[in-house]
């Protein structure tokens, strides 16, 4: 016997061999080895192939002719064809001719070949497949529900799992063929081939056969995307479709071998799938940012991406396909270093390291394998491998292509600015369909990381402060090389993120003061610099200010430019402070905020920053957030927020929560102190007692205040001796 081309209406009456072994088929049978008819399961993975089965088909009726491939079987000597491979394709085929056959009323003899396809799996397979070549159905509902509703389909069988399978690839031959005509004539033409091949042709034995369909496993997602990428590429060029497919099995398996087992040791998982595909995806967005368009909203689906991109349908289909390969060779072999791990812990820490940038601790170093864990993995609506992760791998992926024409030391220095510009762009690292900024990031960090300067011809890509900075940056190492240990030593800080803009280079002398500082009381750090000045800043809003706290998220937004007034004298302020001492201790910074409050209480002058360093209640927590919208009028009357955006129940006048803090009403954001049928509020030069049932009031308690509109008096001492005295 030998290899023939065959449509799944003339294989019936096809003569196999020569002379005395010559057999006629007689019967496709499935045996009971082979396992259920899978094609039709549901779940995700099952529903893609399905479709895209279905999708080769319908092309193959209505434009261009398809050969499935080869199928591997047995014939015997009384013409029973028993398949060792292409059983779901020879079902699929089976159930596609009897719907044609339905659909377009042919005769019985011209289908009768049908009854000549059986299954042996289990008998309600077998006698299900007998019963449906006799059915005539309707086709007016679904062709599922009508075969369920007859009387010789007993409710038993939806249990057997081949033919649930075969009810949902019926229900889907018919959603994709119904609008096609003369279906039954094209499949005639024979539109639809298949190589067939005996396995005696193949030297294959009974043993064999019995340990290759007790597998018991069906082919993986990567095993079909393997095959669909080698059939796409191959369409294109022969020579590149043997490189590509040699390197996925010997270079890019070897790469990924460590990465096969999701860290978790499993023997169930010792395949690099996965970790291959979400790689893939990857370069796939890196394909589309690189074309100025956004991943978002499209179908993240590899097959879907495969034809986008690698296929004969894309007109850069061989450029896309060489972008795969260089992004896959680059961490292949890297000069100098045994593993992608050994090279990225060479200059990534989550700490500060002389010749390291700083990746944030809830980030794994190993930023290559974090991609194959989890890119295009979410959390809700969060990805597992952000945007900004993209960026910086990106970068490190660009330097790997390119280590013939950037040093390790250039590539070394160049990474920082791109991790300093990606730590502070947090908003301008975004992507959206109507307006993505991806494209630009990509080719900044890449101009970057190829030439150590910034491309001022891109458009719209990272923070503007913080690309003007790394632009100032790079002009002062030229010319003081030096301080290029003290100048990281900086941008390394807790809370300066790569941007220390509020030192400054011309106070780069400062830094271990700034370290000494931050090692401190935060709150002590707080009040000694409103005892130099007010540092606060306002923000675009014109109500809200930010000002520093216990906590370390409202001092990143202190000292980061961004569109609040205010950031210059901040700075100012923060610099006369650390001009004061060389080093700083607690104690050194209440003897600062002391002899302020002293100097107020001698000359009975007392500003907005006297309460604030005074009273505890002045002072916001968590993120250091006050409101005032009418702070040049009224100086004093700033509300403590405790979130970062709106008041809440849990605002509230320092005013009134410093001097009696049990009787504060959360209804009213804090702006009321409730005694019975009446309350308390506090204006900017006086106190209101009214009457709750009509606001009206009742009496009105002075604040007295100088020609400056400052207090003279306190009026936290003030308010709390009249609540002592009238309640």
């Amino acid at each position: 016997m030998a290899t023939t081309l065959h449509s799944f209406m003339d294989i019936f009456d096809t003569t196999f061999g020569e002379g005395p072994e010559a057999v006629q088929l007689k019967k496709i049978i499935i045996p009971i080895i082979q396992r259920d008819y899978a094609q039709g399961r549901k779940g995700a993975d099952v529903t893609r192939i399905r479709e895209r089965f279905l999708d080769s088909l319908y092309n193959a009726v209505i434009e261009k002719p398809i050969t499935l491939d080869f199928v591997y079987g047995d014939i015997d000597n009384e013409g029973n064809m028993t398949p060792l491979d292409g059983q779901q394709r020879l079902t699929t085929l089976f159930l596609l001719h009897w719907y044609a056959a339905r659909k377009g009323n042919i005769a019985e003899a011209e289908y009768s070949f049908l009854k000549r396809f059986s299954y042996e799996t289990r008998y309600s397979a077998r006698y299900f497949c007998i019963d449906l070549v006799d059915y005539k159905p309707k086709l007016k509902t679904t062709i599922s529900k009508e075969i369920i509703n007859q009387a010789w389909f007993p409710l038993d069988w939806e249990n057997d799992p081949t033919i649930s399978s075969m009810l949902v690839m019926l229900d889907a031959i018919d959603n994709k063929f119904k609008d096609v005509p003369n279906l039954w004539e094209r499949l005639k033409e024979k539109c639809i081939t298949f190589y067939f091949l005996p396995v005696k042709d193949m030297g294959l034995t009974d043993e064999l056969y019995i340990k290759m369909n007790s597998r018991g496993k069906p082919l993986t997602l990567f095993e079909h995307f393997k095959a669909e990428l080698e059939r796409q590429i191959r369409s294109l060029d022969d020579g590149l479709a043997n490189r590509i497919i040699r390197k996925i099995d010997q270079d890019w398996t070897d790469l990924l071998w460590d990465y096969r087992d999701s860290g978790n040791n499993s023997s169930e998982d010792n395949i690099i799938d996965d970790e291959f595909l979400r790689y893939f995806k990857f370069i796939c967005d890196v394909i589309c940012y690189r074309q100025n368009e956004s991943p978002l909203g499209r179908s993240n689906d590899e097959f879907d991406l495969l034809q986008r991109y690698f296929s004969p349908k894309c007109p850069n289909a061989i450029k896309n396909i060489e972008t795969l390969e260089r992004f896959m060779d680059c961490w292949c072999k890297i000069p100098g270093y045994a593993s992608p791990t050994d090279f990225l812990k060479s200059f990534m820490a989550n700490k500060h390291e002389r010749g390291k940038i700083l990746v944030e601790s809830r980030f794994s170093l190993n930023i290559f394998e974090d991609c194959l864990r989890a890119y295009s993995d979410k959390t809700g609506r969060i990805r597992q491998f952000p945007l900004s992760r993209i960026v910086l791998l990106y970068a490190i992926t660009t330097y790997l292509q390119n280590v013939d024409k950037v040093t390790e030391d250039d590539f070394r220095r160049r990474i920082r600015i791109v991790n300093n510009l990606i730590r502070n762009s947090e908003d301008e690292v975004s992507d959206r369909t109507d307006r993505t900024r991806m494209p630009a990031i990509l080719a900044e960090a890449h101009a970057i990381i190829l030439t150590g300067g910034i491309d001022e011809s891109i458009e719209n890509n990272f923070n503007v402060s913080q690309l003007m900075e790394e632009k100032e940056k790079i002009a002062f190492l030229e010319a003081n090389p030096n301080m290029e240990d003290i100048l990281f030593e900086l941008e390394d800080h807790f809370l300066l993120n790569g941007q220390i803009g509020i030192i400054g280079l011309e106070n780069l002398t400062y830094t271990s003061r700034f370290e000494s500082l931050f090692k401190c009381s935060l709150d002590r750090i707080n009040c000694a610099l409103m005892a130099i000045g007010d540092y606060g800043q306002v923000e675009r809003n014109k109500w809200r200010y930010q000002y520093g706290s216990t906590y370390q998220v409202a001092w990143t937004a202190l000292f980061h430019r961004s569109a609040n007034s205010g950031f210059e004298n901040t700075k100012k302020i923060l610099i006369s402070l650390l001009a004061a001492n060389e080093e700083f201790s607690n104690e050194a910074l209440k003897k600062i905020s002391d002899d302020f409050l002293q100097e107020c209480e001698n000359n009975n002058v007392f500003p907005f920053r006297y309460y604030y360093i005074k009273y505890r209640e002045y002072r916001p927590e968590s993120f250091g957030k006050m409101h005032n919208n009418s702070a040049a009028e009224n100086p004093y009357m700033f509300l403590v927020m405790q979130t970062k955006t709106q008041l809440s129940q849990n605002s509230y006048y320092p005013y009134l929560k410093a001097a009696d803090d049990s009787h504060l009403s959360k209804d009213d954001m804090g702006q009321r102190l409730i005694f019975g049928d009446e309350h308390i509020i506090c204006n900017n030069s006086s106190y209101q007692r009214r009457r709750n049932e009509d606001d009206s009031v009742v009496e009105t308690i002075i604040i007295p205040q100088n020609e400056y509109g400052i207090d003279t008096e306190d009026r936290i001492t003030i308010l709390k001796n009249y609540i002592k005295a009238n309640f």
